[in-house]
């Protein structure tokens, strides 16, 4: 949805939930306006320190924007989560914009029982169903939320679409294709950091990254038999980080246990994840 919405890829894509660890930040910026999108981690049930931190930063975020817009399912009725996430908007004075994704997935019929289910549960400023996939929809949601932003100045350069450094995109592109080739608990388990990004001759630039896992089963997994698994991470990380620098990439991968370290306090700040950021 970000990156539809931006016109440019800028956060990862997975079909696995809590994906979205750190809150990111996507600027349209038009002849008329300029909309910055803040995707925040998806609220949910903390089960460890780190959930903790995703849980804070999704929930600070509703004080400090314009407008907020619960992005839904199409194939999904509203379930326990759903509620969780609307309790918090009783009382907001910010409008709930309720955004039906996916709906080049179902047919029109179903559409409406399922508006219907959520229109239940909170009475929501605006409706606008949108496939991310497709674009279908998108310019009405971006023209709907124009009309109601405030008038100001421009945050940020025209040419610019997200104000994360690109150090911290290119860790999201390695962990994106680590969501893609890994099931069950692995994903939730892993970090990225970067160890260093060198620029060589010829204009190639050199980048060196850690995959950090909780448990040597998950190391094996992730660097496969005669690290098959870990070289194939790196190939589909290397198209995206080549698009995104414009540049011609070497990139070395190393995989590391840190036990437990969605628990432990100063591995989540080494890993960009500070608590302190999000207290009141």
């Amino acid at each position: 949805m970000l990156n539809q919405l931006v016109g440019q890829k800028i956060a990862i894509m997975s079909d696995k939930p809590q994906t979205t660890r750190n809150n990111i930040r996507g600027v349209r910026t038009t002849d008329d306006s300029q909309m910055i999108f803040i995707d925040t981690p998806g609220m949910h049930k903390p089960k460890h320190r780190l959930g903790d931190f995703m849980l804070k930063s999704a929930i600070r975020t509703l004080k400090d924007v314009d407008a907020v817009l619960f992005v839904v399912n199409a194939t999904e009725k509203p379930g326990k989560g759903d509620q969780m996430i609307i309790e918090r908007f009783q009382g907001l004075k910010t409008p709930v914009f309720l955004v039906v994704n996916k709906i080049d997935l179902v047919h029109p019929d179903q559409l409406l029982p399922l508006i219907d289910s959520y229109n239940s549960l909170y009475e929501f400023d605006e409706i606008i169903p949108v496939s991310a996939q497709e674009g279908n929809n998108c310019t009405t949601l971006l023209t709907t939320l124009e009309s109601i932003l405030p008038e100001g100045p421009a945050f940020y350069p025209k040419d610019q679409v997200t104000d994360h450094p690109e150090r911290f995109i290119m860790q999201e592109f390695i962990r994106e294709q680590v969501l893609h080739v890994t099931r069950e608990e692995v994903p939730h388990s892993v970090a990225v950091v970067l160890d260093a990004v060198e620029k060589r001759k010829g204009g190639a630039v050199y980048v060196a990254a850690t995959i950090i896992v909780e448990r040597a089963s998950q190391k094996g997994i992730i660097i496969g038999k005669q690290g098959s698994m870990l070289k194939h991470i790196g190939q589909e990380a290397r198209g995206e980080i080549e698009r995104l620098l414009g540049s011609r990439i070497f990139l070395e991968l190393w995989v590391k246990v840190k036990s437990d370290w969605r628990n432990r306090p100063h591995h989540l700040v080494e890993y960009g994840f500070d608590e302190k950021d999000y207290q009141d």
